[in-house]
């Protein structure tokens, strides 16, 4: 498999077997704050246009994150002008974490929110790309299809991201949606059967994405605090928070103490192109509803808390508790049976139950609710906690 040679610029190759870097680290604080302003957007908004707005810019931000992972599994982050484009992202990530509540809805005064958004996406994407050529070396393949992205995908989907912008309502919400659909179609299809990408240490790339799952897991916990905000600490807000937790357990179960070693074993068995084509579609692709469906159900738990004395749930908060946690529950199987293992029946039925369920749960109390998707949860994870290894397979 092709790897990176030593550079002017001081890269360092990675190598199987290398983890996650400190300065990776450092990278996804940016990503906490983010997924928080991702949760502002689905409180602040109706649905379900509100849903819309938050998931095309948790697609933006996914998409940033990934570039990065994929770059970081080619050459040490820690390390010359890797580092540099680390610490560029950093900031610039920052800057566009702000812009987020104004991604939609441009307060008067100040810079275009929308457009601050979108220019620190490009940005992000061009160093990207630009630094990839680097690492790439003497990689024919690779090379060629960093320009292949750059030309067919960053390129235009940017352009899309701009015009709607400047359109404004009622334009820019499907401008963007259209963008981001447009973005996640042509990496894929111009990535077929793993295209130049090089996924050179499987151990890095399965760490990275467990990493991110925490982070969302985190908001998760977070969104307690929020929904008892300006609440007097009570036994009720104390037990409730107890069975707000348990829903958190419930998902780092299911994915870290089954999926996470189910999706690194079949990495690992791979090489060359087929570990790339594998890595796409088990992490790229199948960990944004993953994490997509956990920041869902943590705005679900901050509804819960929040609402726990008018005596029921609400549609809102069922919806996006249960459904959000149906979501990932389903990608998390979805993720398994890609890399030829059985279907996980606990996750299946979970994420089916949860379904059925989310409509009766709008009637229940806080506590109850919480409860029902607690155990249900812990119903998925008892399912299997012994992975056996998958049957690999790469079509």
């Amino acid at each position: 498999m092709a790897t990176v040679r030593e550079s002017p610029l001081g890269l360092r190759p990675a190598r199987e077997g290398d983890g996650v870097t400190t300065l990776e680290l450092f990278f996804d604080l940016v990503y906490v704050l983010a997924f928080t302003q991702v949760s502002a957007l689905l409180a602040h908004g109706d649905a379900p246009g509100s849903a819309l707005d938050a998931f095309v810019v948790l697609a933006l931000l996914w998409w940033t994150w990934c570039s990065y992972a994929w770059l970081a599994n080619g050459a040490r982050a820690d390390v010359g002008v890797l580092r540099l484009a680390l610490v560029v992202a950093t900031a610039v990530m920052f800057v566009a974490s702000l812009a987020i509540p104004e991604a939609f809805h441009d307060q008067p005064g100040g810079l275009s929110g929308p457009l601050v958004l979108v220019g620190c996406y490009a940005a992000v994407r061009l160093v990207h790309l630009a630094v990839y050529l680097v690492v790439a070396g003497e990689d024919r393949r690779l090379r060629r299809q960093v320009v292949l992205s750059l030309a067919t995908s960053a390129g235009p989907a940017s352009v899309l991201l701009v015009v709607g912008a400047l359109l404004h309502e009622p334009w820019q919400r499907p401008v963007w949606l259209v963008a981001v659909l447009y973005d996640l179609v042509v990496i894929y299809v111009t990535s077929r059967e793993g295209g130049g990408w090089v996924l050179t240490s499987a151990a890095h790339f399965a760490e990275r994405h467990g990493l991110v799952v925490i982070l969302a897991l985190g908001e998760s916990l977070v969104a307690i605090g929020v929904g008892a905000a300006e609440r007097p600490v009570s036994l009720r807000l104390a037990g409730v928070s107890v069975l707000a937790v348990l829903v958190s357990v419930g998902l780092w179960l299911n994915y870290f103490q089954r999926s996470a070693l189910v999706l690194e074993r079949a990495l690992q068995a791979l090489d060359g192109p087929a570990r790339a084509h594998l890595g796409r579609d088990l992490y790229t692709y199948l960990h944004l509803p993953v994490v997509a469906g956990i920041v869902l159900a943590a705005f679900g738990v901050e509804q819960a808390v929040a609402h726990l004395d008018d005596g029921h749930l609400g549609a809102g908060a069922a919806w996006a508790l249960a459904g959000g946690v149906a979501l990932a529950l389903g990608a998390m199987a979805l993720a398994e049976r890609r890399t030829g293992a059985a279907w996980p029946a606990g996750r299946v039925a979970g994420a089916v139950v949860l379904l059925a369920l989310a409509a009766p749960l709008a009637g229940l109390p806080s506590p109850v609710g919480l409860l029902v998707v607690a155990a249900a949860l812990l119903g998925a994870a008892l399912g299997g906690l012994r992975p056996s290894a998958p049957a690999v397979s790469s079509p």
